[in-house]
């Protein structure tokens, strides 16, 4: 390694040792990440549940004034009875039950999430040099001012007379999700890309929730509690908002789980890929709803090519390059030295790194026959992907990867 680049290490290294003790750390990640988890989980749960319910209701004879639909159901062993009104019922019940916690809980933990991971190890999983080259700093600013900037891009886009249009505003929001994949893929390291388009694509969902829904139930509560018909526009923004969350709610699981997959992660055509995991997740989505509320598998059948070709699509984009020519002569010792020097110091039996107390994943490379254990993850990882080393925080060399790929395809 040059003495810049050791120079360049240096300083970052010199950035991570003054954090957060790395025990400490992982287990606010784990708390943290289970809130989310748990939070992600409850919210899901109803947004999903009170779509399929509103598609599902039917009208009936006899219903009460202002009421829209009805629908029975059976679950637990018992049967329910539920009714929608248009607006809201002529006097307000004093056990009413708003859902809004779920969605704010769930913003929040992943939020936290966010600065646990990616901010605080910014130079770790969020910057890589190759990349972009930007302080911790600059890339947290980054961050913030994207999520910010998408919230108020995609409102006003539903406020404009595209909101008019669900076909046209529809295509207007994913063209802004693949916009801010393509520029985050330019930005970020790739597994901080690929979680950020789910952070703005969640934010988008979570402010929803926030700015728009829970405020318009609001208003049409105080019209009741004056005596006052409410508006029905509010329900109606409310509804459209929430259809659009139901909607992403899909692929933007796919992006914060894409995170384990190096191929995900690491891939040239990142935000090609997101459109791809959008559209497929958007219309997957499509297809529960329908079939859950009873339609006809001839009404849907075109999602299934769709949904296929997406993942064809996906599939495509992430096939392997081909590797380095057989040709290149690599004995086991230069292999042993280019991994010692790159990737030893965190795959030890006592890392060196400042920031990891244990193995990643209990991989420890001491010998040739460790490497020769994990050939495949190597391969995968550092020569394919080049996802490892993190945020290539070692400066690992293109004609490294190519020798590490010529001496695993010789084995």
């Amino acid at each position: 390694m040059g003495v810049s680049a050791f120079a360049g290490m240096t300083k970052r290294e010199s950035i991570k040792t003054k954090s957060m003790d790395p025990f400490l750390l992982e287990w606010l990640n784990i708390l943290v990440r289970w809130g989310h988890l748990v939070a992600g989980i409850a919210w899901i749960g109803t947004s999903f549940y009170f779509v399929a319910l509103d598609l599902s209701l039917r009208k009936a004879n006899a219903m009460p004034q202002g009421v829209m639909g009805e629908a029975w159901e059976v679950h637990g062993g018992g049967f329910y009875h539920v009714q929608k009104y248009v607006s809201a019922p002529p006097d307000l019940p004093p056990n009413l039950i708003w859902f809004k916690w779920e969605a704010y809980l769930a913003w929040i933990t992943g939020f936290l999430l966010l600065i646990i991971q990616y901010y605080i190890q910014a130079d770790l999983y969020l910057v890589d040099p190759s990349v972009m080259a930007l302080t911790s700093w600059q890339a947290i600013g980054i961050s913030v001012g994207s999520l910010l900037a998408g919230w108020f891009i995609y409102d006003q886009l539903c406020k404009s007379p595209l909101g008019k249009h669900t076909g046209w505003l529809a295509l207007s929001v994913y063209a802004l999700i693949i916009a801010a994949a393509y520029g985050f893929s330019h930005v970020f390291s790739g597994r901080g890309a690929f979680i950020h388009v789910g952070a703005f694509v969640g934010t988008l969902m979570a402010a929803n929730v926030f700015a728009v829904i829970i405020p318009n139930q609001g208003k049409i509560t105080a019209s009741l509690l004056k005596g006052e018909v409410p508006d029905v526009k509010y329900g109606k923004i409310g509804k459209q908002r929430s259809l659009h969350n139901t909607y992403l709610t899909l692929p933007v699981l796919f992006m914060m789980t894409s995170n384990h997959y190096a191929i995900i992660t690491g891939n040239a055509h990142a935000w090609a890929l997101v459109g791809l995991v959008v559209l497929g997740g958007g219309i997957a989505r499509h297809f529960l709803l329908r079939h859950e509320v009873g339609d006809e598998m001839g009404e849907i059948a075109w999602t299934i090519p769709v949904i296929a070709l997406a993942l064809i699509g996906a599939m495509f984009l992430t096939q392997p390059t081909q590797g380095p020519a057989l040709a290149m002569k690599v004995t086991d010792d230069e292999a042993f030295a280019i991994v010692k020097n790159r990737c030893s110091a965190c795959h030890a039996a006592n890392p060196t790194d400042a920031t990891i107390k244990q193995a990643p994943k209990g991989i420890v490379f001491a010998s040739i026959d460790d490497m020769k254990r994990y050939a495949k993850q190597i391969e995968t990882q550092a020569v394919r992907n080049h996802a490892m080393p993190m945020g290539n925080k070692t400066g690992m060399l293109q004609e490294e990867r190519d020798k590490l790929g010529a001496w695993i395809q010789a084995q």
